[in-house]
């Protein structure tokens, strides 16, 4: 009996000072959520360019009304989304054109801009920009929708872009989601001619400056004015700068959560050694660049005896069979996603929203078409033969925009965020080469929260690194994009 009185004061005396109730937990999280929470509208304006409330957009064509989509009807929605227009519409005016993109399009929010037009797809490529629209950056004029994985039914996401402008979701190329034809493009040219305007992510950083640029030497096909680009974890030179030559440096960073053990740390270190990705940033990513930086081992083949990346996934997946190359502290159990697909593994429990009937009927999609998240088909039959962006048609489009983003997420290890400064200081635009004065630790600041990453801005190119996010920003840290957004449209005085 001693004994276990004795037992009950040591547990009380070991544990009562830090134990907080559940109401405490909650009330501090509570209280830190508040610094986080948006109202809607631009909110930091140049008072030339603040914009009075707005109406929902009307349309001359009398045809638009065949593709009104009721808000307060959409399947397993339990609150009114307002107005938006959805369908397909083919990709030329040839009357017999069987080719066709499926589109979403909502007006702007109460403060949103009339003025503008954010267009946005993503990645693949063949992956649906309905994934950006339902866990990314959606929503509509009335209620926020965020259905994002784990989450058992939609819910608000103040964040939605369409608090700023008009937003377009297309799904493209051909072959991709609702998208109706036969894939037969080549590259990336092509594409631009079925579409056109300009926010992606991923293999977007492809699609967008090749749309951009296409937009910009035909100026007389549009009657709209392209204002500038944003691409996030972007895909935009080859393989090996944006996979390997980083991908031992991260594992590096962030060894705590991969967890290897000191054995086949070495293998890593002595594998990168050999193929000279050792000490790259150090030696060659220097600000201002002292010339073009080398590309160990030629621009884009990967040899296995180089293959790093794919060495350490395969490692990861051992020690973490549900890691996640989008965000990398992901773990079991992987969460539930409507959209099936959550990470780097499926993962469904109930039919994925966009193949359930009533909903295919409420957008009016086909009916009879299967949807996945990411095309099973090849959208370029014999692969993609544009040259990446970065040294072809990016500078240009930074050059003609107003302004140009490229964001990235530091949790992501599909696409390396070093990798991405290492092609920055490759590239020449404005007359210069890379940026000239160094990228600056905790310089992206969010409006009341405090650092958040890195920024840095130079000659119409802003360059943003955002901690705590994966692969999908809007997703992960959807106030932070928000923010980004507003600099990109002019909404605010500082990046």
């Amino acid at each position: 009996m001693i004994l276990a009185k004795a037992f009950v004061a040591l547990l009380a005396a070991s544990t009562g000072a830090r134990m907080m109730r559940k109401d405490e937990v909650r009330e501090r999280q509570m209280e830190a959520l508040k610094k986080w929470r948006r109202g809607p509208g631009p909110a930091v304006l140049h008072e030339s360019t603040k914009r009075s409330e707005v109406q929902n957009i009307t349309f001359s064509n009398p045809k638009a009304s065949e593709f009104w989509v009721d808000g307060s009807a959409l399947p397993l929605v339990d609150f009114d989304v307002g107005p938006s227009w959805a369908g397909l519409l083919p990709i030329s005016n040839n009357p017999n054109e069987m080719r066709q993109l499926f589109f979403w399009f909502f007006p702007p929010g109460p403060e949103g801009s009339l003025d503008d037009l954010i267009f946005w797809t993503n990645c693949g490529p063949g992956c649906s920009s309905l994934k950006g629209l339902l866990q990314e950056n959606g929503r509509s004029t009335i209620k926020p929708l965020s259905w994002s994985y784990g989450q058992a039914k939609p819910t608000v996401n103040e964040n939605s872009w369409t608090n700023l402008s008009s937003v377009l979701w297309v799904e493209q190329p051909v072959g991709t989601g609702f998208s109706q034809g036969t894939p037969n493009i080549e590259n990336e040219d092509q594409l631009s001619e079925q579409l056109l305007w300009l926010t992606g992510e991923s293999y977007a950083g492809f699609h967008v400056p090749y749309i951009a640029n296409y937009i910009y030497e035909n100026p007389t096909l549009l009657d709209l004015s392209l204002q500038g680009i944003l691409i996030i974890d972007p895909l935009i030179s080859s393989w090996v700068v944006q996979e390997e030559i980083p991908a031992v440096n991260f594992v590096h960073k962030y060894e705590g959560l991969f967890s290897f053990n000191q054995t086949f740390l070495k293998y890593l270190n002595e594998k990168a050694a050999r193929c000279n990705y050792t000490d790259y940033v150090s030696t060659y990513l220097t600000y201002p660049p002292k010339g073009l930086l080398p590309l160990p081992g030629g621009f884009s083949d990967i040899t296995a005896d180089c293959d790093v990346w794919e060495d350490i996934f395969n490692a990861a997946l051992i020690i973490n069979p549900a890691f996640n190359m989008y965000r990398i502290w992901d773990t079991y159990p992987i969460l539930w996603d409507i959209l099936g697909f959550p990470g780097s593994f499926p993962q469904e429990q109930s039919p994925i929203y966009f193949n359930r009937k009533e909903v295919k009927e409420a957008i009016h999609a086909p009916v009879d078409t299967e949807w996945s998240e990411c095309s099973v088909a090849n959208v370029f039959p014999d692969g993609d033969n544009s040259l990446p962006p970065a040294f072809t048609v990016l500078p240009n489009v930074i050059e003609k925009s107003v302004r140009s983003v490229i964001v990235h997420g530091m949790a992501d290890f599909v696409l390396i965020a070093e990798g991405t400064r290492i092609i920055i200081q490759n590239m020449t635009w404005n007359g210069l080469q890379g940026f000239q004065t160094p990228i600056l630790d905790d310089s992206f600041i969010v409006d009341d929260v405090g650092a958040f990453g890195t920024m840095h801005s130079e000659r119409g190119l802003t360059y943003y690194e955002v901690v705590l996010s994966g692969h999908m920003v809007p997703q992960f840290s959807p106030v932070a994009a928000f923010q980004i957004m507003q600099h990109l449209m002019g909404f605010r005085d500082t990046p």
